[in-house]
């Protein structure tokens, strides 16, 4: 796998940051959680005067393999008709990129049907959807490596633009399953406790969902226990698991998070399924952690938990599961409310106002 270099923030020029948000005139601490995120930020830029210069936002749409077990409500066909429909203005993750004033980048990396010729999509499609992991590996060890520098190549163009906050978003029919599967393994945690609704499934759908993820995981830990012990990875092997379940969306996600925390920007971290590239992102490079803003705790059963698993602590809960990056769309305001104030504020000597603390 490409190798980053992602240094933890440098927590030294802390007290610093402190200094300046503690003489803001307030009381001490009282804007909560808006102090942490612009200490978080300024930590990451190493400076007093923080910016959010360009916001811009990936939308990755992949198809997956194991949708053809029926563990979603959604046909894959919406997949790509989402994807034109998103470069016609027409989506939710379209209206918020105009709102908060992102540049959006809408990104074939595997849906199955042929966009090439769909102008606004740009194509860095690897195949035509995953295989089904229900019987084997989701993606070979090339397609993990191409989605992987796929992901990483779309924020060097972003950067190159000058862009210091990246959210990400999918699109992808069944991905919420390979997000299951990815928490029950990375955390320890039963698959029934990490499996949800997704777009929509009933009561006996989840169930149907729940018995065809189980076989998926039991096939996997049968073919690693055939392995010649000499030669048999860990089942705690990250990048194995991310490429036997993952989808290509999903995993040039992870690249995309990892070379944004290498050039050291603001990661917006949207829903169920970001958290989940966050959570193996982080198993790969724990560091990337330092460069990530938690945006909401969604509706899909299961969000909260991982998000504890990462001890991250989300800025809204709305009761979101549209995916798409929209939550971490909706959460930007928050953030740059946070950069605003230790921007803006005057301090207690410039207000003439006595500092009683």
């Amino acid at each position: 796998m490409r190798q980053f270099t992602i240094h933890p923030i440098d927590r030294n020029f802390a007290p610093q940051v402190q200094a300046k948000i503690d003489n803001l005139n307030k009381p001490k601490g009282s804007l909560g959680q808006l102090e942490e995120l612009a200490m978080q930020v300024c930590l990451i830029q190493q400076t007093l005067s923080p910016s959010l210069h360009h916001p811009c936002h990936l939308l990755l749409g992949a198809d997956h393999g194991i949708e053809r077990q029926g563990v979603s409500i959604s046909p894959r066909d919406v997949t790509w008709q989402q994807m034109i429909n998103f470069t016609r203005g027409g989506g939710g993750v379209n209206m918020f990129c105009r709102q908060h004033g992102f540049s959006l980048r809408i990104v074939d990396v595997g849906v199955d049907h042929d966009l090439s010729q769909v102008p606004g999509i740009i194509n860095r499609k690897i195949a035509r959807g995953s295989a089904d992991f229900l019987y084997g590996p989701a993606m070979t060890e090339e397609q993990f490596l191409q989605a992987v520098n796929i992901g990483a190549d779309l924020v060097d163009e972003c950067a190159a633009e000058g862009c210091q906050v990246l959210a990400i978003g999918e699109m992808g029919v069944g991905n919420t399953s390979p997000s299951s599967i990815w928490m029950s393994l990375f955390g320890n945690i039963p698959l029934a406790d990490c499996i949800g609704a997704g777009a929509g499934l009933d009561s006996p759908g989840i169930q149907h969902k729940y018995q065809v993820l189980q076989a998926a995981v039991r096939h996997f830990e049968s073919l690693l226990s055939e392995t010649q012990p000499e030669d048999a990875p860990s089942v705690t092997d990250t990048e194995m698991i991310l490429r036997y379940f993952g989808g290509f969306e999903m995993v040039a996600a992870i690249g995309s998070m990892l070379r944004a925390a290498e050039l050291q920007l603001v990661i917006m971290v949207d829903g169920f399924i970001m958290t989940a590239c966050a959570l193996g992102a982080v198993r790969l490079y724990p560091a990337v952690k330092d460069y990530m803003v938690f945006a909401h705790c969604g509706d899909e059963s299961g969000h909260r938990r991982m998000l504890q698993l990462l001890d991250a602590h989300p800025l809204l809960s709305l009761g979101l599961r549209l995916g798409e990056g929209t939550g971490a769309l909706c959460a930007f305001p928050i953030l740059d409310s946070a950069v605003r104030m230790v921007n803006e504020m005057n301090n207690f000597q410039n207000a003439r106002i006595t500092k009683y603390f």
